[in-house]
């Protein structure tokens, strides 16, 4: 005897928004909700699975048996199957069991809108709620004021089962990390953390991009009201969360969404838009309306229900392109005969304009590695609608450069200038991440010539320049102290180098230069438009020099930045500078504190009525070995 009675959380327009991929809250609606009917308390159930013949609720309260809980099928062919079971609560485990029309296929699958799973390699629901009382308000109110273009940006790149573990090796929880992690962030000045993929995922070396449970935080680390108080204690502490999302391709578990009701549900039925040949995983059907729904859903839902402040899309170059990963005769061009794949540039724009829509306060970051136009320019001009867009090519260049002895380094000046002949064609991000510290490429302290001084000379200087450089920074866990090895997921960051002086030194720059990059408009109120930025000297590849100004709103408010990329200190380099004044020097990687050799301007220096550069006036300066120096000026 079925024991579900007939209820639905749906109305007619629910349905028509749902079919036409317009339906931008439907974990309001899908999935598992605590609810009471005719006074009875129970769980109303809903699930999207058009190929099934019938679908069973199964779960602990019924000892996994098919057919005890048989959902109904609703009348309009939308494919929803709904009803409600009295009796049971928060806390309990259960999945469908799903008969499909296709051949009798039986698959049992969790809820793909479930907001709690079971720790894996367990695989079921968990009946859960997301009731919690807030205390961000004040964050809340005001983020506009932190997430803007027009605002510092500093993010720390997160993996949360290997920034720090316990001393037995096992994870912090969440609630842990609410400490430890909110303390540390703000002690080194970061503005906004990114966490890689929170959401469940059934594989540990997958590092949370094959993700199972889109709407649930991983159970690793605790339930999802400790996920939320993580990020609240951030929120209170007056630091962004930005969460990896990963909309571009999920994984073939058998719990999971492929061939959900025996049919290509959620994965495109083509083999050649709807398989990933690089990660071996299943490609979401961007052209399928109820599909675009859910992704839209989801990425809603965490700004929604988690008060996140921004979401960083993963992968989107291979969202993009036909041919992705893919040889001749493996892809089909588009309509018009192109490999550009106009469902994902669609449903990209479709996905920004509800976010943007919904929560202007916050930021969308496209991981876009090709030079596909207008990624973060807006969609009403034809451009995808990202907030920001990853420098994918200036830290290609970057790090090649730097890689290279200084002696070489007058051969590759272009390499280190060529960002600036394309930085304001987007919004752009400079990213050191996660992928550029594992499978064999050192770590970035590695990758640093010379000997163990030249090597963190490099890497202070590496930080002065990129945080001098035009766009928004991200620095992956380890980078900010100088972690010798590389990336291992399994483990904790080598904390323990913090005792000596060269790493603590990294540390401490990387502190002071969040603090320049936050207290000085010139670097961020124009760091995405050609006005906050100007070349003083680009060609001095003799010495390896660049020198260039940066430029906020109040036109006095300028910063002049020369980079020695060499260990030869210059103690009387000329410069020419924009007005007549002085110079006074607010940074140097060379300082002693930093573990530099301390060759610092300590006097304000007085510009000279000489013509240089192409300017009027003109300023003698001593340039430290292997450092960046910064410089205001006033009249």
């Amino acid at each position: 005897m079925n024991q579900v009675q007939a209820h639905s959380l749906f109305t007619d327009f629910d349905i028509e928004l749902f079919k036409a991929g317009k339906h931008f809250r439907l974990y309001e609606k899908l999935g598992a909700h605590l609810t009471e009917v005719n006074g009875v308390k129970g769980v109303y159930f809903a699930v999207w699975a058009p190929a099934a013949r019938s679908v069973s609720v199964v779960g602990d309260f019924n000892y996994w048996i098919q057919g005890e809980h048989q959902l109904n099928v609703r009348w309009d062919a939308s494919g929803i199957w709904e009803g409600f079971i009295p009796g049971i609560d928060k806390g309990c485990t259960y999945k469908y069991k799903i008969q499909s029309n296709i051949g009798g296929v039986i698959t049992e699958k969790a809820d793909p809108f479930a907001l709690y799973c079971e720790h894996p390699p367990q695989t079921a629901s968990i009946i859960w709620d997301l009731d919690y009382t807030w205390k961000d308000k004040k964050w809340m109110e005001s983020r506009k004021n932190h997430n803007g273009l027009d605002k510092p940006f500093s993010v720390y790149e997160v993996h949360l089962g290997s920034w720090r573990r316990k001393s037995n090796g096992g994870f912090l929880s969440y609630i842990e990390l609410a400490e430890e992690l909110v303390t540390y962030v703000k002690e080194t000045g970061f503005t906004h953390v990114e966490f890689m993929p929170v959401m469940e995922y059934p594989y540990d070396p997958s590092w949370g991009y094959q993700l199972v449970g889109y709407f649930a935080p991983t159970s690793r680390f605790g339930k999802p009201q400790d996920f939320m108080v993580l990020v609240d204690k951030l929120h209170q502490a007056g630091i962004g969360v930005i969460l990896d999302w990963v909309p571009s391709h999920f994984p073939d578990d058998a719990h999971g969404l492929g061939f959900f009701d025996g049919s290509n549900l959620y994965e495109h039925p083509d083999r050649r838009k709807g398989y990933h040949p690089d990660w071996k995983s299943l490609v979401f059907n961007y052209g399928r309306n109820e599909v675009r729904s859910f992704l839209i859903s989801n990425a809603l839902f965490w700004l929604h229900q988690y008060h996140v402040d921004g979401l960083r899309v993963d992968a989107v170059a291979s969202m993009l392109y036909l041919d992705y990963s893919r040889k001749e005769g493996e892809w089909e061009p588009n309509i018009y005969g192109g490999r550009e794949n106009l469902d994902t540039i669609s449903f990209l724009k479709d996905f920004n304009e509800a976010v943007y829509a919904a929560f202007p306060d916050v930021q969308t970051i496209a991981e876009e590695s090709t030079s596909f136009p207008m990624v973060s320019r807006p969609t009403y001009i034809g451009g995808l609608g990202f907030g920001m867009k990853w420098m994918m090519g200036w830290m290609h260049d970057t790090l090649q450069y730097f890689k290279k002895e200084p002696i070489y380094r007058s051969h590759h000046q272009n390499d280190i200038t060529f960002s600036m002949t394309y930085a304001f064609t987007e919004n752009f991000m400079l990213p050191l991440s996660h992928d550029e510290v594992v499978y064999g490429k050192h770590s970035i302290l590695g990758r640093m010539p010379g000997d163990e001084w030249q090597k963190f000379a490099n890497l202070r200087l590496l930080y002065g320049y990129m945080y001098a450089h035009p766009g928004a920074k991200l620095l992956f866990q380890g980078a900010e102290f100088g972690q010798s090895g590389e990336w291992n997921f399994e483990s904790s960051l080598d904390w323990h180098l913090l005792q000596y002086n060269y790493h603590e030194g990294i540390k401490k720059c990387i502190a002071d230069l969040n603090a320049l990059y936050k207290n000085n408009p010139a670097l961020y109120e124009k760091q995405f438009h050609v006005d906050g930025f100007e070349w003083i000297n680009y060609t001095d590849n003799q010495n390896s020099v660049l020198s260039f100004i940066r430029k906020g709103v109040n036109e006095k408010e300028q910063l002049i930045v020369v980079c020695n990329f060499t260990p030869v200190v210059h103690e009387s380099y000329r410069i020419g500078v924009p007005e007549k004044g002085t110079l006074t020097e607010i940074f140097n990687s060379d300082a002693v504190e930093y573990g530099g050799s301390g060759v610092v301007t300590a006097k304000p220096v007085t510009t000279d009525k000489i013509a240089w550069n192409s300017r009027d006036y003109s300023a003698e300066l001593v340039l430290p070995p292997l450092g960046v120096s910064v410089y205001k000026i006033s009249s």
